[in-house]
């Protein structure tokens, strides 16, 4: 997940009622920040998802990726 934040990753969860995506940062020595968390409905993330993320990613750490 470079193109949201250095450090970031992403958990994919898949049920029977869907696939799920944690996107999150550990890096830091205190804490695990998730950024954002939703269902994927297409093969392909949603532009909103990832931008949301990065801004979540950038108050976080003041910096862009």
């Amino acid at each position: 997940m470079v193109n949201i934040g250095q450090g970031v990753n992403e958990i994919r969860i898949r049920e029977d009622n869907g696939q799920f995506r944690i996107i999150y940062v550990a890096k830091f020595t205190d804490a695990v920040h998730v950024l954002h968390v939703f269902q994927k409905k297409t093969q392909r993330t949603a532009k909103a998802d990832i931008d949301l993320a990065r801004k979540r990613y950038r108050e976080i750490t003041g910096r862009t990726p």
